[in-house]
């Protein structure tokens, strides 16, 4: 039998945005044909999207959304010049966001190119060029430069995985053609300018494809040494444990330290199953990402993730595409089994303030969080073998900040059941002990108030 104990009064901070994601719902503001998923961004309370990629998907505007060069597609025109932009689709995509209650996370720059000819993601000829075309898109959406808007967009991130395949042949590079020296320069250049312009914003990147590698560490070497402004360090990590998630999030945390960066935000903006990226692993990683053991996945590393050195976490991905897990490509008003999670963890972060767990069990991962009156624990049961057995574990809570009246609530998420209510009774007194057996991959939020 496994033991989870959670004591309402050991309080541990604010509950932190560990349930925000790349890209925002799918909507239509004209009725025909329109398919949404919008109201389940609103229920789970997503707090952040990530542009990122974006411009895969024709629903929020395809190739003419989000990327400097959909934005800016002359980089010869005069940067000043209003007409020299195309903001149209992007106005669009954000304001579905915005409609959503979701605040985006504009990352500059461009998609990962595939393809054996590239486009954006080639070195800009003209860094401080950018620089400055990159300040007009900011000046669009929050000064309202070129008939803009003054949107609350607060974190604005350059660039996206400059690592990536750093010693392959520039056709083969995905995202950065050009070497590491070029872009410490360019990212150098950048910051300064956007930072310098827009000090009450939070610039920063670099989105690296992997973290605690000689590139990241020569990266963070390269900005202590030129001075170079650092409001957050994104990067991003796929696994198949979530040990492997959590080791990498104290490690960077460490890393951005060692640098003189601790005042820096640490924010992993790219994450999700991954067994293998190639041949019978990937398809497996596909599959899992879809189903049950996606979901327990999702939720071990949100609920852990909120007692990490950690200050953003952002699911990839949330656009209609192989690797979402929370809703169906084709239809996406139906809800996956991944989309629950992030549900479930919605209703801590509403309560606001996070309350620590004990467990004998390394496989059960639990995170809590209580309001005045209202307390609500999520816990999974996740192993990376199929075959595990289901378990029984007792819960005990103590310390609940309830009266005598209280009533607890049981969602469950496993293979019969998404999210639906499954127990509700009256309770009384401030401590209590549960029973439960748990499926593999099976996840509940308990609520009491």
């Amino acid at each position: 039998m496994s033991l989870l104990t959670v004591n309402a009064n050991a309080a541990c901070g604010q509950v932190k945005p560990m349930h925000a994601v790349n890209n925002g719902p799918v909507y239509k503001f004209t009725e025909d044909q329109r398919i949404t998923n919008i109201d389940a961004f609103r229920e789970a309370g997503i707090p952040y999207a990530r542009t990122h990629d974006a411009a895969f998907y024709s629903g929020y505007g395809g190739e003419h959304c989000v990327n400097i060069l959909a934005v800016f597609p002359n980089f010869d025109a005069d940067p000043e010049d209003p007409a020299s932009y195309d903001f149209t689709m992007t106005d669009e995509y954000l304001k579905v966001m915005l409609y959503a209650g979701v605040e985006p996370f504009y990352r500059l720059g461009s998609k990962i190119e595939h393809w054996p000819k590239k486009y954006g993601t080639l070195v800009p000829k003209d860094f401080h060029k950018w620089a400055v075309i990159a300040e007009h898109i900011i000046a669009h959406y929050t000064e309202g430069f070129a008939d803009g808007f003054r949107h609350k967009i607060e974190y604005w991130e350059i660039w996206n995985e400059p690592d990536l395949n750093e010693n392959s042949d520039p056709v083969d590079k995905k995202t950065w053609s050009g070497t590491r020296a070029q872009f410490f320069e360019f990212f150098d250049v950048a910051a300064k300018h956007l930072k310098a312009r827009f000090p009450h914003l939070k610039i920063g990147g670099p989105a690296a494809a992997s973290t605690g590698t000689d590139w990241t560490n020569a990266f963070l070497s390269y900005l202590k040494e030129h001075g170079t402004p650092l409001d957050f360090f994104s990067w991003h990590i796929y696994a198949s444990t979530p040990e492997s998630v959590l080791r990498a999030e104290r490690e960077t945390r460490a890393m951005m330290n060692r640098y003189g960066f601790d005042h820096a935000e640490s924010i992993l903006n790219e994450w999700n199953y991954v067994k293998g990226w190639k041949g019978d692993e990937w398809v497996y990683s596909l599959r899992a990402e879809k189903g049950l053991k996606g979901s327990s996945f999702v939720a071990a590393v949100i609920a852990r993730s909120q007692y990490e050195p950690l200050d953003l976490l952002m699911y990839y991905d949330a656009r209609p595409c192989g690797m979402n897990g929370m809703f169906s490509t084709d239809i996406v008003s139906d809800r996956l089994k991944g989309y629950w999670p992030f549900n479930f963890f919605g209703e801590l972060y509403r309560l606001g303030t996070a309350v620590g767990t004990v467990s004998d069990d390394p496989t059960l991962y639990a995170a809590a969080a209580k309001s005045e009156d209202a307390f609500s624990l999520m816990v999974t049961y996740f192993e990376d073998k199929d075959t595990a057995e289901k378990k029984h574990a007792e819960i005990h809570l103590e310390n609940l900040p309830v009266g005598k009246d209280a009533e607890i609530t049981i969602r469950r998420l496993d293979r019969a059941c998404d999210g639906e209510v499954t127990e509700k009774k009256k309770v009384s007194g401030k401590d209590m002990t549960l029973s439960v057996d748990f499926d593999l991959f099976t996840t509940l939020l308990i609520s009491v108030k």
